[in-house]
């Protein structure tokens, strides 16, 4: 009797295994993995002292970050210097070039909206862009926060300073630049004393 119940349960078995072969995928299985997010373009900022990786946040800021990479691919930003240094604010470049002890200031593509009510905020170690007293002014000239600058942020000053992207590493780069000793030069304030250049933005491989 026993024998016969072992031979039904195989049987029963067999019957479930076949009806159920562990190689066949179920609907569940067979449904298209999704993509993985985007990886977000990194770039590096080489300056005179040291580099900068800078990660671009195209999700919240896609105008500003496609602007910027425009200039970067057309190698816009080598040669250029931090212009403006304040070391309890911001480092701001991306505009001039110094030739001989003058300025040059670079032509730039057309201004860009003002996206800043949909960025992150102006926190230490973001780039935003600089921009005039207009709101959707802002061409090529960038700025890094050296301390959190929220009085900057949307809706403040005329709709606020769009940040795109954060220091992943050389926050130290950051900082010592920050601290450099600047002065009144060339009819502008706040230039460093000895000349901070950019000696290339690319994007990383």
């Amino acid at each position: 009797m026993k024998s016969i119940f072992k031979i039904a349960l195989i049987g029963f078995l067999t019957s479930f295994a076949l009806a159920q072969d562990p190689t066949e995928k179920t609907a569940e299985e067979k449904q298209p993995e999704k993509p993985a997010p985007a990886k977000e373009v990194t770039v590096i900022m080489s300056t005179s002292m040291g580099d900068i990786h800078i990660e671009l946040d195209s999700k919240s800021a896609p105008i500003t970050v496609e602007n910027f990479l425009k200039y970067v691919d057309a190698k816009y930003y080598d040669g250029t210097i931090f212009h403006r240094v304040i070391g309890n604010f911001m480092i701001q470049g991306g505009g001039f070039k110094e030739k001989d002890g003058s300025f040059k200031k670079q032509a730039t593509n057309p201004p860009i909206k003002n996206e800043s009510e949909k960025t992150p905020g102006n926190e230490r170690g973001t780039i935003a862009m600089a921009r005039t007293s207009a709101p959707n002014s802002a061409t090529s000239q960038f700025f890094i926060n050296v301390v959190d600058n929220t009085f900057l942020n949307y809706p403040n000053n005329g709709g606020g300073y769009a940040t795109f992207g954060k220091v992943t590493k050389g926050m130290e780069v950051v900082d010592k630049i920050k601290a450099v000793k600047t002065a009144t030069k060339n009819g502008m304030a706040n230039v460093p004393v000895e000349t901070v250049t950019i000696k290339s933005v690319k994007r990383s491989k």
